[in-house]
């Protein structure tokens, strides 16, 4: 549900094998306010979240992300949680534009990256759930549905959830 808003992202966009122009990409960012505004006015607290997570799961944890430049602990925990695992699910899947990337280059990426594009308790959960994530990823290939169900409880406030946090450039895959 977090990327609804790519339903109004032009096929030829979305399904570009190679680089896209800074004109795509402005293109593509609208995603994250399109789903938001989607999901919004539903009255379903699992939909109205879903709708803070399409408008967040791109904001950065020292932000420089989008839409709106939200920074740690004022991009809401959802979204951060949910960055995390979109761009595990991003690393480590084909694309049109790419190959996939090994599991642990992927691991080390969500590392190299926490604190800056990650929050870090956010990673460090994800991490501590490996096994599963490596379990699910044998059997499946790495999707971020199932992914969701590992982090569930650290969403939805289990003990040692930190308090309420397409494709990217190049430089910052996601």
């Amino acid at each position: 549900m977090h990327d609804v808003g790519k339903v109004a992202i032009p096929d030829n966009i979305l399904l570009k094998p190679g680089k896209l122009s800074n004109d795509e990409m402005a293109v593509i960012r609208t995603h994250a306010t399109i789903g938001e505004r989607i999901l919004a006015d539903s009255s379903c607290e699992l939909i109205q979240l879903g709708a803070q997570i399409a408008a967040g799961h791109h904001e950065r944890w020292d932000g420089a992300g989008y839409p709106n430049g939200l920074k740690a602990e004022e991009i809401p925990i959802a979204a951060r949680v949910v960055a995390v695992a979109d761009v595990f699910d991003a690393l480590t899947t084909r694309r049109p534009y790419k190959e996939p990337m090994p599991l642990a280059l992927a691991r080390d990426y969500l590392i190299e990256n926490r604190g800056r594009q990650f929050d870090p308790a956010c990673v460090e959960a994800f991490l501590s759930r490996w096994d599963e994530v490596v379990a699910i990823a044998a059997q499946t290939g790495p999707r971020l549905a199932d992914i969701g169900p590992v982090l569930a409880p650290f969403i939805l406030g289990a003990p040692g959830a930190p308090p309420d946090q397409d494709r990217a450039p190049e430089t910052s895959p996601s």
